[in-house]
Formats: structure tokens, sequence, C-alpha cells
């Protein structure tokens, strides 16, 4: 088998490609730009590559931004939107970050960064989710709630209202993950006044 075929049959695997996944195979990423002048492989932002007949999906942006940040966390809007508890459409993946992270740059593709501090409130309620076959973390239902009215100063408040009524209505958590995330997230006290007027 010759590269131009390994490195297709690595971008089928992954779903998309950044060209330092090439170097632990013994690959030279100038193969890629061979493979893109042939029409055997697609760009589709800064270092990112994927098959042409790939089919898009919503979550395509989420794929690229967590391909580019493998230690980000989907979360707030964008967790949202994944989990399918909100009528909101972001125009920018929002994306935690531990604190004593570096601060990513990246100017292609839309983000928001949320910095959190080390420890539960970053670690978690995180899942693992293939998305166009990149590995995706993002913060369960329960927690992405818990996150929302935490935020809420940032986000709005009808949001966090939204998500909440969204994710009982869907059945998406139980009662009792919402409020161990809530004590997570210190949010419990404010989260309590909602959740008991709440079918």
């Amino acid at each position: 088998m010759n590269q131009a075929q390994r490195i297709l049959e690595i971008v089928e695997e992954k779903g998309i490609l950044r060209p330092q996944e090439l170097k632990k195979f013994g690959i030279a990423r100038s193969h890629i730009y061979r493979l893109l002048e042939k029409g055997m492989l697609k760009r589709i932002g800064r270092g990112l590559y994927i098959l042409p007949d790939a089919e898009p999906t919503t979550n395509r942006t989420i794929a690229q931004v967590s391909k580019r940040i493998p230690s980000g966390v989907i979360c707030l809007f964008s967790a949202l939107q994944y989990h399918e508890i909100t009528t909101q459409q972001p125009h920018r993946v929002w994306i935690a970050l531990s604190r004593k992270s570096w601060k990513p740059v990246i100017k292609d593709l839309p983000i928001n960064i949320v910095w959190l501090s080390d420890g539960p409130s970053l670690r978690a309620g995180i899942e693992i989710h293939n998305v166009e076959g990149v590995s995706v973390k993002v913060y369960n239902p329960a927690k992405t709630v818990a996150d929302c009215f935490k935020y809420r100063n940032k986000i709005g408040l009808d949001v966090a209202l939204e998500a909440l009524r969204e994710c009982r209505r869907a059945n998406k958590c139980t009662n009792d993950d919402l409020w161990h995330y809530a004590k997570i997230c210190r949010v419990s006290n404010v989260m309590r006044p909602y959740m008991e007027v709440m079918p």
C-alpha cells in the first residue's frame, strides 16, 4: 500500500485529518497536497482535511473545533444545540477550557471560550461523542443546564429557563442529575425556585 492510500484510509477512519497526525505513521505531509490537487481530499479549514464525498452534518464546526482544541469541552449554547434542548442557533462554538490552558489562536473558526478552574466544574459531566469521525467532548444535558444558570448573566436567564424546560420535557436527565450538577456549579439556590414550579 502506498502512502497516498494510507492517508485516505486514515482520513476515512478519523473523519477529519490534521497534517501533524501523519507523523506517527511516518508519512510526509506533502502527500496531502498531491491528494488535494487530484481532488481526493478536501480542505475544510486551516489544517483540516476530509474525504470529498464526506456527508456534512450540522455539527461539523463542533468537530472542527474539537479537532483543533482537543482539550476543550463543548458547552453552553453549543452543548444545548448538540443535545437538541434549545431553539437557539449559535453562530459560534462555545468551548470550555481550563484557566491553566494556553489561549488557542484560531482565526478561521468562530469560537467563544469559557475559562473554568480545574476541578469538578470543568471535569464533571463530560460525555465523548463521535462527530464525523472526531472524538468530541460535550457536557451532558444536566451539566449544560446547570452551566446555563451559572452563566445566566452572560447568555440570558431566558436561555437557561428554556434549557431546563426542554431538558425535562425531553427526559434528557433526571431531577437528581440536575441537582447533582447544580451543586457542582454552585447554582442550587438559583435553580431551586424554577425547578419547583416546573412540572
